[in-house]
């Protein structure tokens, strides 16, 4: 069988849609999978998987400039039959790689040029700029790529619209994963958010959300918080009082969380990556049998409402997100079944099953192509 080499330097050895899906997908479809990171914890074999690590990076600036040197000369030692790259900043490196004749696929996770409209670390006036000039050159070096691969389907038709082949493989949960069959009478009064926590993704407005529950209701909040200032300022809300602050969560513990939480949150703010994303943890919320709060953008109501699985509400209100929590919290047996609507959508449809389908055939054309 072919080898396949994923490479990132950004992301962690065990990430969900790298490891857990793609690559265990791939090692049990039978490839030879080699995974190139740069996290700092060593080589080790991982369910089927060669995990390749090239030291972990001091800070963005190293891992911009010296972490995707090392995740390159990793690569070419491997000489694999296929790389699958997904960061951005690997992107010369695909370009690199390419030249030298090999078969290439990039993983667009995110919408970068949208991405970057909202970068807090960037002055206001340049992130016009810096979108622009980004979007040039990812349309320059994908377009040189034997496919695409996206993480929504948004992105997929952006790449489309310009002539790139593209296939959207969906952040869709794997079945079971997280089901922890907690009878909904063993619910505690705690809803959840479990994920990345920024500013952006509307962790100011939650809390301050929990000061405006009458329910009772608590927040169990599972990840951690970037570098800076922000947890120090959201920790002097009245609502921080009804926060249980987790951590780094394992996948046993994100089930055991979702298992006696009544409800999950992903109230994402109104930011142009943002309008069409289809965040992983709102179909994990789903797969878990519990309702999900969600932003009300039009294709997040069109999912949350259309498979009737939780409330959409306007991110940017900390009042409609309170009385959101209230009702769920207040209307069990409302809630459960919402929860069951939704992790029936997602045994029907939302899931990896089909996904990882989508990825062989696509791995199987990359590899005829000659």
């Amino acid at each position: 069988m072919a080898h396949i080499a994923h490479l990132t330097s950004a992301h962690p050895r065990r990430d969900t849609r790298i490891f857990l899906k793609q690559c265990r997908s791939l090692a049990a479809a039978g490839y030879n999978v080699s995974l190139v990171v740069a996290d700092g914890l060593g080589n080790e074999a991982l369910d089927g998987v060669n995990v390749i690590d090239t030291g972990k990076s001091r800070g963005r600036r190293d891992r911009m400039l010296h972490a995707t040197r090392r995740v390159l000369q990793s690569a070419l030692d491997l000489d694999a039959d296929l790389y699958h790259l997904h960061d951005p900043e690997l992107l010369p490196i695909a370009l690199t790689l390419k030249r030298r004749g090999k078969r290439v696929i990039f993983d667009s996770h995110e919408d970068l040029p949208a991405q970057i409209l909202t970068k807090p670390y960037l002055r206001a006036g340049l992130r016009a700029p810096i979108s622009g000039a980004v979007s040039l050159f990812e349309r320059f070096a994908c377009a040189r790529m034997n496919a695409i691969a996206t993480a929504t389907p948004a992105i997929q038709r952006k790449f489309a619209g310009h002539g790139i082949y593209s296939l959207d493989i969906n952040n869709f949960p794997l079945l079971g994963e997280l089901e922890a069959d907690v009878p909904w009478t063993d619910k505690q009064k705690e809803v959840c958010y479990v994920g990345g926590i920024a500013e952006i993704r509307g962790i100011r407005e939650v809390v301050a959300a929990m000061a405006l529950s009458k329910s009772g209701a608590r927040l169990n909040l599972g990840g951690e918080f970037p570098k800076g200032t922000l947890r120090a300022e959201v920790a002097q809300d009245p609502g921080w009082s009804k926060v249980k602050e987790l951590g780094f969560l394992s996948r046993e513990d994100v089930r055991a969380v979702l298992g006696r939480s009544a409800a999950g949150i992903v109230t994402f703010l109104p930011a142009p990556n943002h309008i069409d994303a289809q965040p992983n943890k709102m179909f994990e919320y789903m797969s878990a049998g519990i309702p999900v709060i969600a932003s009300n953008f039009p294709l997040w109501r069109e999912i949350i409402e259309g498979n009737d699985c939780g409330l959409c509400v306007d991110p940017l209100d900390s009042s409609a997100i309170a009385e959101a929590i209230d009702w769920l919290v207040e209307n069990p047996e409302s809630a459960r079944r919402k929860g069951e609507n939704g992790r029936r959508a997602v045994h029907e449809r939302y899931n990896w099953c089909a996904e990882e389908k989508k990825l062989l055939g696509l791995y199987e054309r990359v590899l005829s192509q000659t």
